[in-house]
């Protein structure tokens, strides 16, 4: 079971952007991947299903190219969101963003049956435009690194 994160920024999604299968709420099929503040790093944890499976033992390389990229999206939202003036659970709607590039290397194998912690830190590169780093954990352990350039959704996606 995934340990429950409070204030998730995904929960602030408005219902029509909640859908995306790695971390949209409403999408009953997706992983949830729930996105918050731990002081000015961001993290989301995450416990692999049996069926993410690589080969026996270890996770899937998609679902870290994944939750990387989620969690990219998620922080950068986090970001401008703050920025503005704002926190998860303010009652204000955040900003949505989308992936504009994502780079993953893997640095070992990922264990399966562990929590995954995915830990963020963003930069602001544009008004609209903010890069992630993001380290993914199992246990102590780093498992992945990889880079998200994250912009602001455009208008259109909505319509």
């Amino acid at each position: 079971m995934n340990e429950t994160i409070m204030n998730a920024i995904q929960d602030d999604y408005p219902e029509e952007f909640a859908w995306c299968y790695g971390c949209g709420r409403l999408n009953k099929e997706g992983h949830h991947f729930r996105t918050k503040w731990n002081g000015e790093e961001t993290v989301t944890l995450y416990k692999p299903d049996p069926a993410h499976k690589a080969i026996p033992g270890f996770v899937y390389g998609g679902l870290i190219a994944s939750l990387i990229d989620c969690h990219g999206t998620g922080s950068a939202s986090l970001a401008l969101h703050r920025k503005n003036g704002f926190e998860p659970g303010s009652g204000e709607e955040p900003p949505r963003f989308v992936t504009a590039s994502l780079h993953v290397d893997f640095v070992k194998p990922t264990p399966e049956g562990i929590v995954l912690k995915a830990v963020g830190h963003v930069e602001e590169i544009h008004p609209k435009k903010f890069k992630v780093k993001v380290e993914v954990f199992a246990d102590d352990s780093i498992c992945a690194t990889g880079e998200v350039t994250a912009v602001v959704m455009p208008q259109s996606f909505g319509k």
